[in-house]
């Protein structure tokens, strides 16, 4: 465990928390649910950026069966289409990366019930008198769970925190989008739960508006360049009071233009009746649903696992030849997997040709992207039905395989 988890969770109980963890069984966790066929996968593009055009980025986001996502991707996997034709991958005019490797920040908003029931400990756990000094309650696992998601991000990842309190709103800001960890767990830590009521829709609600807002715009710097935000919600499912209804919250998850993912863990140590209203979330949302039940012991292993699926996102680059017309023009993205099955999934997109601003930042970014992949004489990086492929030129730089020119 690391230094800076040892730090922040003694303020939650966790030498209790670390004796009761040894002594418990792994949990059978009931997860996933498909969006794709049986043994089948899928992918959904959120974001396509072309602020550095003729370069153009496509972020997307791959699943199998059970949403999690695929693995290892390369060109030789993904197959690309500009207003109906398709690239040649043997011209080596896109590639592909996963963002674990990249520069972009992912924001992530942790809903924490806060309620009084989540601070309560089982009758067996009061008659044995274990954990007697907090340590073993829903929300003590909750907060060191929190606390295990934030040391498992990047440096340039930022995550905010809601918790669900008895406010004239239904809940609490604990902290805005923020990178620093030490200060992300000094607030986490400071949380108790003593809520009468769970606006839970409402809460969700309004990690789902901090995603919305923080996905506008566009800025090609780097780090400073937000590309997908998640919400990550700890809960036993009950809502109390809410504003919106379910099915209007349902509806607004429908009808967001950028897929926000729902990953909800629902456990409780009193009734799990309410674990549905969770389930029905992540499933309208392209998350994932972690039924833990009773077994709140699980929960650090589940956000590492959440925090890998965020980092397994793609990039797909490539440079267009359409002419500066300020017009949108059609994208399909197909994924082969394995490669050489012959069997694609599709989703479409779509960018505008621009001229981008004669700034420095810009222009440099745009020159190293230039480098990567080289403007065609030709000015055709399209497959030519009929034709010989074109023949695969490997690196002189040594063994890595051709198509990995981003290396």
């Amino acid at each position: 465990m690391s230094g800076f988890i040892l730090r922040h969770l003694s303020r939650i109980g966790v030498i209790a928390g670390m004796v009761l963890f040894s002594g418990v069984a792994s949990a059978q966790v009931t997860e996933g649910y498909g969006f794709a066929a049986p043994g089948g996968y899928g992918l959904k593009v959120y974001r396509t950026d072309y602020s550095l055009y003729p370069f153009v980025q496509i972020y997307f986001r791959t699943f199998d069966t059970e949403m999690r996502p695929l693995e290892n991707l390369t060109e030789l996997n993904i197959g690309l289409m500009v207003r109906g034709k398709s690239y040649d991958v043997g011209k080596r005019q896109y590639g592909v990366q996963s963002i674990r490797q990249r520069e972009e920040a992912t924001r992530s908003v942790l809903v924490i019930d806060a309620s009084g029931t989540m601070g309560k400990k089982t009758k067996e756990e009061v008659k044995s008198k274990v954990g007697s000094s907090r340590g073993n309650t829903p929300f003590d696992e909750t907060l060191r769970a929190a606390i295990r998601f934030i040391d498992s991000k990047r440096p340039q990842d930022e995550v905010a925190v809601l918790a669900i309190r008895d406010t004239d709103q239904g809940y609490e800001l604990v902290s805005q989008f923020e990178r620093d960890k030490d200060a992300l767990a000094r607030r986490i830590a400071d949380i108790r739960a003593g809520g009468k009521k769970t606006r839970l829709y409402d809460s969700i609600g309004a990690a789902l508006q901090m995603c919305a807002l923080s996905s506008q715009g566009s800025v090609v710097s780097g780090g400073n360049y937000v590309v997908s935000c998640s919400v990550i919600v700890m809960s036993d499912g009950k809502d109390e009071g809410s504003s919106v209804t379910r099915q209007e919250l349902m509806t607004r998850i429908s009808n967001l233009s950028i897929p926000i993912p729902i990953y909800a863990l629902a456990y409780s140590q009193v009734d799990s009746k309410h674990f549905k209203n969770l389930e029905a979330l992540s499933k309208n949302s392209f998350g994932i649903y972690f039924n833990l039940g009773k077994t709140i012991s699980e929960m650090q292993r589940i956000v590492e696992e959440i925090q890998d699926i965020l980092q397994s996102d793609y990039v797909v680059t490539f440079r267009s030849y359409l002419s500066v017309d300020g017009q949108k023009h059609n994208i399909k993205l197909g994924l082969e997997y394995p490669s050489g099955s012959g069997k694609y999934v599709y989703n479409d997109s779509s960018f505008e040709a621009i001229q981008t601003p004669s700034v420095d930042k810009v222009k440099e970014l745009k020159q190293k992207l230039a480098e990567k992949i080289p403007e065609r004489q030709d000015k055709n990086p399209y497959w030519e039905e009929g034709n010989v492929p074109a023949p695969v030129q490997v690196p002189p730089t040594g063994p890595s395989k051709w198509w990995k020119f981003w290396e």
